[in-house]
């Protein structure tokens, strides 16, 4: 039986035998930290050898816990010479042991989520089991949370057949029975993390919507005393609306209030919307006419834009105090408020017309004035065409002749409307967005069609298997694979029934196409002669602002590295990631 003997700190060194030469600096506060929590004491014996040097040893197996208690001693809460308790063996087992040690399995993350909430079920704080663990409270909840997940799906993690990820998107419901509804109805090929997340929020309101964004965020929702869900796992959303109705109340509220200013303004009538209204850009409607401002306030708006014009160049050569900016919002709202008057709706306009007060795709008030509804246009054209055809009973309406006109002529019309075309399209995002996915995937995912779209816009798909030595077992590709045959089940059949079929889908799915047919379009391939050099340096910011985990999507191994490669290159490569 091996004896225990106790060392000082100060004679214990690292051992060359030791096979784990590397330890993560984060890895050593928190054991430090655990140490720290249970008195400065080790939970399991080092094993040493004689050392080369009279009353010095070598470290063989537990090296972590050894630079854990040097940090300690570094921070002064533990003397140099701390006894450390040591069983001593020989050298020539020394490799073996180091290697025993290394290769044992660690603890299952399921275990350590369901460890965690037994320390919670205890009564210990959130505070306390992260101080204990040398860990952050973030990561604490969210160890929690995912212990909360149904015992079913946690075993399925078990065995492998969920990944992290996808366990993850079910905290955002403590529902056991609904959690487990929702694996078993998705389709193996659609249970990513994104589409779990979507069934089990599908009645809840997400806080990037943009009814959410125009009554000032999840803030003022919660000041009102609505109800959140919060998503750990989801940075980028934070959270949703558990209470609709009141949501939906505090947004017709903001929208009244704004629509009170525009029925001052005499329209025949006024509608609040929390989007656009259907069919709003097929009504008539009636623009402002240039109105000249009086002498006065041509004065007051030059002088504005006079004092502008000052503050921007203060500002931006950096001479500007600290009030400059405040002053310069102000500027603008004189400058707004003023060219304003430089146009009026006529009086006719505003018996016959309205305004719609609503919400843009970005969650901003939009007012958009001068329509006409349906009736009130049908009137128009009824009385103009009395005045102008009188009608004979019984008598049929003659054959409307066939007008030809030049080609010449023909072009230049076409011309002024796509001038139209243009501006409108500008102005108006929804349908923008549409017109834009519409013309990706009639490239994309109907590669043999005669379709065309109006938008002159090219998407190149380059075709990377042959780029790759062995392209089957690539999980980038074989994920894309699924997704593209997941939007061939939802895409029409016919490219021609496309575009009505975009404008009839909600935002975050024709966003979500969106970002489908612009993936096709990526190409960071780097060639041995190639013209693209920027495009495959730009790749690098967008993997940085799409936060890439490389290791997730491929496995350095020596198929797939190491052996097309020298000592060297090895050395230098592993020097760059891990320095």
């Amino acid at each position: 039986m091996t004896e225990t003997i106790t060392i000082p700190l100060n004679k214990l060194d690292a051992d060359p035998k030791n096979v784990r030469k590397t330890y993560s600096a984060e890895g050593i506060k928190e054991l430090a930290a655990t140490i720290r929590a249970d008195g400065y004491r080790l939970l399991q014996n080092l094993i040493v050898r004689k050392g080369d040097k009279k009353g010095r040893y070598f470290v063989t197996a537990g090296g972590r816990r050894r630079a854990a208690l040097l940090l300690l001693a570094e921070a002064g809460e533990i003397a140099k010479d701390f006894p450390v308790e040591c069983k001593q063996r020989g050298a020539e087992d020394a490799t073996a042991i180091s290697l025993t040690e290394n290769l044992h399995e660690a603890m299952h993350p399921a275990d350590q989520f369901e460890a965690f909430n037994a320390l919670a079920g205890e009564g210990k704080a959130v505070a306390d089991i992260a101080t204990r663990f040398g860990t952050t409270e973030t990561i604490v909840r969210k160890r929690l949370a995912l212990a909360r997940v149904s015992p079913v799906l946690l075993q399925l993690f078990r065995d492998e057949e969920m990944s992290f990820a996808q366990l993850s998107a079910f905290t955002v419901s403590d529902d056991h029975q609904r959690q487990v509804e929702v694996w078993s109805a998705l389709p193996s090929w659609n249970r990513d993390a994104f589409s779990i997340r979507r069934a089990l929020t599908e009645e809840l309101v997400a806080a990037t919507d943009k009814r959410v964004q125009f009554i000032g965020g999840l803030a003022a929702y919660e000041a009102a005393g609505g109800a959140v869900k919060r998503d750990l796992f989801d940075e980028r959303n934070a959270g949703y609306v558990t209470d609709t109705v009141l949501l939906e109340k505090l947004v017709a509220e903001k929208l009244e209030a704004a629509a009170e200013a525009v029925r001052a303004e005499g329209w025949k009538w006024v509608e609040c919307r929390a989007s656009m209204p259907e069919g709003l850009h097929s009504m008539e409607r009636h623009y402002p006419e240039d109105v000249s401002l009086s002498e006065e306030d041509q004065t007051a708006l030059d002088a504005a834009q006079a004092e502008y014009d000052e503050l921007a160049e203060l500002i931006e050569s950096g001479a500007a105090d600290d009030e400059a900016e405040a002053k310069l919002e102000d500027v603008e709202k004189r400058i707004d408020a003023l060219t304003a008057r430089t146009e009026a709706f006529c009086s006719e306009a505003l018996a016959n017309g309205g305004a719609f007060v609503m919400l843009d795709y970005y969650g901003r008030l939009s007012i958009e004035r001068g329509f006409v509804k349906p009736d009130d246009a049908e009137v128009t054209y009824e009385d103009e065409a009395d005045e102008g055809l009188p009608s004979i009973a019984g008598e049929a309406k003659p054959a409307i002749p066939t007008v030809t006109h030049s080609a010449a002529l023909i072009e230049d019309l076409t011309a002024h409307k796509t001038a139209a075309l243009r501006i409108e399209l500008a102005n108006n995002p929804n349908v923008a967005l549409v017109a834009v996915v519409h013309a990706m995937l009639l490239r994309v995912a109907y590669p043999h069609h005669y379709e065309q779209s109006a938008l002159q816009l090219s998407i190149t798909h380059e075709h990377i298997r042959g780029s790759m030595k062995d392209a089957e077992s690539c999980k980038g590709l074989a994920a894309f694979s699924d997704l593209s045959e997941n939007y061939g089940h939802h895409l029409p059949g016919n490219p021609a029934d496309l575009f009505d079929w975009l404008l009839e889908q909600p935002q975050d799915t024709l966003l979500s196409l969106l970002a489908f047919g612009a993936a096709h379009a990526v190409n960071a391939v780097e060639k041995k002669f190639t013209d693209r050099k920027k495009g495959i340096e730009q790749a690098n910011q967008l993997g940085r602002a799409l936060n890439i985990d490389m290791s997730e999507w491929f496995e350095t191994t020596g198929d797939s590295y190491f052996k097309h490669v020298n000592r060297t290159t090895i050395e230098l490569a592993v020097a760059e990631a891990k320095g």
